[in-house]
């Protein structure tokens, strides 16, 4: 028989449905019968028949008409809420779309990614969130699962004496976190936190069984996932507030949220997808709950995120140099040679392989070639040495997050080869808490430059293009409060780049008297890379409006993709405009990477066509008018 899932302030209601040709009003009303049942004063509601009400889909809040027949508008299983006129919005009731917007849309899964606590890297993670992927066991992985876990049950089974598995391991976990905490994370970065959990389980020990890893395995597959608010760890023991509520709604308490569903108690979510509650054995409660997964998964998005933005930093900066007319002859392969950072050297070429040469020569370029101008200002000049040490800190972070990713970080450890259980320190979180500190302060700096660049593509005295870049200055402001915008946003992210894991708090009598303060390093980092993109963006958009002013002169190749691709979502500046819809477009662009993807196969073709950068340098290893040298024509010194 049909059912329907209804919520009515502060509950929720089953509602079988014999007949479905039965209208949106008949649910209503069945639904109101049984919640006004077991009130003393009937929920304040004198006669259902007389009272009014919407009903919206918990999914989507898309409303319903009440003549509509239930089979033409909704579902077996589908979740709604009932709203009584007079009523405010239920205060339990999250619409499905809480807290941080969505990065990406929800999809469909097609493929499978096999984890076995060893191989996942942070790009998985961030396509398990998107939804991209279910996921498995590898036979491996399930061996040692089972061969850890029978381990233990011998244990119990001798009534040994162990932390955590024969013992009681203390009042936080009977301690549930408000709501209040926090908004919830976004289903995509619940889906990475759970993804997550399940991989650090999989390495075998934990202690978990093979049926509760399973039953996490399949929650996750059906998307079932738990209300996780986002503030609320330390960063030792682990992240438990989070991994508490994580593992609440895995037991069919709390709330979760589904695509079906939307937001809605765990019990009815769970049984809407055919799942049982987690019903948990000796020390599965510690092996769910201790660990630093929440800090992990948001610095394995930051370090992703980080690493687009920084690519494509240095075509935004390429471009904003063209219009600017400056020189290609910093970016000359022997100067970072003698500095040879992998980062100032990667950038480097980069600009070699976007701006005026032989290979791609640009107009505008050309157009000042025997100007007088000695050399250009640091924010140009500098960018392989500023731009190359956030890549290189990137990487730095990188290799961190992916190793945290695939270790065993809860409390005790469990070796089965070796019949024993050992206690540790491997929860604590100052690992991933330090580099995500180090992350913020490396990528904001992209934001830092690139406002100053911004001021320069806007100074009529530095440019030599219109004020603020519009035509009938005073009657259009042009760029002038975007610019101000870039430098509201470089202001903040100076704050937020104050490191979180030199604070450290002593928690829990005590017994956890040093903290990493993980949580709050990973979620500001994100905050400012997103500063960073939306910078960036900014810049861009200038950029591409500098151009405007300089044609009919074109610049290279590459650049002109650049131009065209933001033309194709962003019209230019005529007279003034909303410029928020322009921003957020370009934003869009940049984060789903499409400027570096325009741009990414000129810089892949300059560095298989030209000279290893590895080489050993000389003086004399060729000039600038040698036919080896990619750059023989010179602009100004």
């Amino acid at each position: 028989m049909p059912r329907f899932t209804v919520h009515i302030r502060d509950e929720w209601l089953a509602v079988p449905c014999r007949d479905t040709s039965k209208t949106i009003q008949w649910l209503g009303q069945e639904a109101l019968k049984r919640y006004i049942k077991n009130k003393p004063d009937n929920g304040g509601i004198t006669a259902v028949k007389d009272t009014r009400f919407v009903v919206r889909r918990c999914q989507g809040l898309g409303l319903l008409d009440v003549d509509d027949t239930i089979e033409d508008v909704l579902e077996d299983n589908d979740f709604v809420e009932l709203a009584i006129e007079g009523d405010t919005m239920s205060p339990d009731f999250i619409p499905c779309e809480p807290g941080v917007s969505h990065l990406y849309p929800y999809t469909c899964w097609i493929f499978y990614i096999s984890l076995d606590g060893n191989s996942l890297t942070s790009t998985d993670l961030i396509n398990l969130g998107r939804g991209l992927y279910k996921i498995k066991l590898t036979p491996e992985a399930e061996r040692k699962v089972v061969q850890s876990r029978e381990l233990l049950d011998t244990i119990v089974k001798e009534n040994k004496v162990v932390y955590g598995i024969t013992t009681g391991f203390g009042k936080f976990a009977r301690t549930v976190i408000p709501v209040s905490v926090g908004n919830p994370l976004s289903p995509e970065r619940t889906r990475m936190l759970l993804a997550l959990r399940i991989n650090v389980l999989a390495k075998g020990h934990s202690g978990v069984s093979l049926e509760t890893l399973q039953a996490m395995i399949q929650a996750f597959n059906a998307s079932c996932l738990s209300f996780v608010p986002e503030k609320g760890t330390v960063g030792a023991s682990g992240d438990l507030a989070p991994l508490s509520h994580l593992a609440l709604g895995l037991m069919g308490e709390g709330k979760m949220w589904s695509p079906t569903s939307g937001w809605a108690d765990a019990k009815y979510v769970l049984e809407a997808h055919g799942l049982k509650p987690i019903s948990l054995k000796p020390k599965e409660g510690l092996a769910l709950i201790n660990g630093t997964q929440m800090i992990t998964s948001l610095g394995a998005e930051a370090v992703e995120r980080a690493q687009a933005i920084a690519q494509q930093a240095d075509i935004i900066a390429a471009l904003t140099l063209e219009v600017l007319k400056g020189t290609t002859k910093a970016f000359d392969s022997d100067i970072h040679a003698l500095r040879p950072h992998p980062g100032q050297i990667e950038v480097a070429q980069r600009f070699r392989s976007l701006l005026d040469s032989d290979h791609h020569p640009s107009q505008i370029a050309e157009s000042h070639r025997f100007c007088d101008r000695v050399q250009d200002a640091y924010t140009m000049r500098c960018c392989p040495q500023v731009h190359g040490i956030a890549n290189d800190t990137i990487a730095f972070v990188q290799n961190i997050i992916n190793t945290e990713i695939n270790s065993a970080t809860d409390n005790p450890m469990v070796f089965a080869e070796r019949g024993e259980t050992i206690s540790g320190g491997n929860f604590h979180g100052e690992y991933p808490a330090k580099a995500l500190d180090f992350l913020a302060i490396a990528v904001h700096e992209l934001a830092s430059i690139s406002e100053r660049r911004i001021e320069r593509l806007c100074n009529p005295s530095l440019s030599e293009l219109p004020a603020f870049l519009v035509n009938e200055g005073g009657l259009n402001s042009g760029f002038m409060i975007a610019h101000c915008t870039a430098a509201a946003l470089v202001s903040e992210n100076k704050v937020l780049c104050h490191p979180s894991s030199v604070d450290s708090l002593s928690t829990s009598a005590a017994t956890e008297d040093h903290v990493s303060m993980g949580g709050w390093a990973a979620r500001k980092a994100l905050r400012v890379i997103e500063h960073v993109e939306q910078v960036l963006a900014i810049e861009l958009l200038a950029a591409c409006q500098g151009i405007e002013f300089l044609r009919p002169l074109r610049t290279t190749t590459p650049l002109e993709k650049v131009y065209e691709l933001v033309r194709s979502v962003v019209k230019p500046w005529i007279k003034d405009r909303f410029m928020s819809p322009d921003i957020e477009a370009v934003h869009r662009l940049l984060l789903d990477q499409k400027v570096w993807n325009v741009a990414k196969p000129y810089i892949e073709k300059y560095q298989t066509e030209y000279i290893p950068e590895s080489r050993p340098v000389s003086p004399t290893a060729f000039s600038l008018d040698s036919p080896a040298s990619p750059r023989k024509r010179v602009r100004h010194e």
